[in-house]
């Protein structure tokens, strides 16, 4: 495919405001981010909120409508909502923002797995908030958790009754099992858009041997049926998702993922990090994809079919 989609994920739930003062936190922050991504070439924002007042990731909907609104109004960029919100949250906080926005998609995990943050507390010296380190240093025993009753719930919800297609998100070669376990299933139609996610502790490495061997058994499982995009995290961010992009694959970036744009360097905005892999898939013959050649190529109900 030469047409390939760019994903930016804004803030996320995993970074801390200690880490980067660029990290958006507050709904204007993440609308400009969002706005500031979305000219730079993202065709999709997927999306998270936090508490303005402590930068907490946060599953409030009165938080994701302090930006969802304007970005629909400012941008064409396809909206994408997290269903994992954190993982201290419950799966009926993870769901009660997307479940009222009904957006043309939303993430999915496809497993519940370990989701081990504690290392990056050793980094950091000077905290500005008080649940921080904490947060990070509780998460050697922090599981996340997405049972298949968990999966077959967000797909009936949000999917068969609201409409939504989903970023799958694969931490591991179970995940691709999963999958191919709901599409049996019927809950799940193609095609199917595949979002293999490197270098969490709890997940798959960042080897690039780990990557082909994900678009073999998923060319296995789902053959002409699927596309695969790839994030990595930290400083594989870059190294990674230009192999995805050289393979035809498409190519995910953001704070969320990655804080730096280069090695040692902080990012200065979601934009910059969309306009650093725009010049590297450019380079490599692809085009990048507008919006509505999204929403075609993913099969996606429109924006003007979504509650937000």
């Amino acid at each position: 495919m030469r047409e390939i989609i760019i994903t930016c994920a804004l803030t996320g739930s995993i970074h801390t405001p200690s880490m980067s003062p660029h990290l958006p936190v507050t709904a204007d922050e993440i609308t400009a981010a969002g706005l500031g991504a979305a000219e730079a070439g993202a065709a999709i924002l997927h999306l998270h909120a936090r508490d303005p007042e402590t930068g907490k990731p946060s599953a409030e909907p009165d938080h994701f409508r302090g930006f969802l609104p304007r970005l629909k109004q400012a941008s064409d960029a396809v909206l994408n909502l997290s269903t994992g919100g954190s993982a201290v949250m419950t799966l009926d906080q993870r769901l009660a923002a997307p479940k009222q926005a009904e957006p043309e998609m939303a993430s999915l995990n496809m497993g519940t797995m370990n989701f081990a943050l504690y290392p990056m507390a050793e980094r950091i010296s000077d905290w500005k908030y008080d649940w921080e380190k904490p947060f990070l240093e509780g998460s050697d025993d922090l599981v996340f958790k997405n049972t298949p009753r968990d999966i077959a719930r967000i797909l009936t919800e949000l999917g068969q009754e609201r409409g939504a297609r989903f970023e799958f998100e694969c931490y591991d070669l179970s995940h691709l099992y999963m999958l191919r376990h709901f599409a049996d299933r019927g809950l799940i139609k193609a095609p199917f858009f595949i979002q293999f996610v490197f270098g969490v502790l709890g997940g798959m490495g960042p080897d690039p041997e780990n990557l082909t061997h994900m678009v073999r058994i998923a060319d296995k499982l789902f053959g002409e049926e699927y596309m695969f995009s790839v994030l990595a995290a930290g400083r594989h961010q870059m190294p990674l998702i230009t192999m995805s992009a050289a393979m035809g694959g498409h190519v995910r970036v953001g704070l969320e993922d990655s804080l730096t744009i280069a090695r040692g360097t902080l990012a200065q905005s979601n934009a910059e990090q969309v306009s650093k892999i725009r010049d590297i898939v450019e380079a490599l013959g692809r085009t990048v994809a507008t919006p509505d050649q999204a929403r075609a190529i993913l099969g996606l109900k429109g924006a003007d079919k979504t509650a937000i």
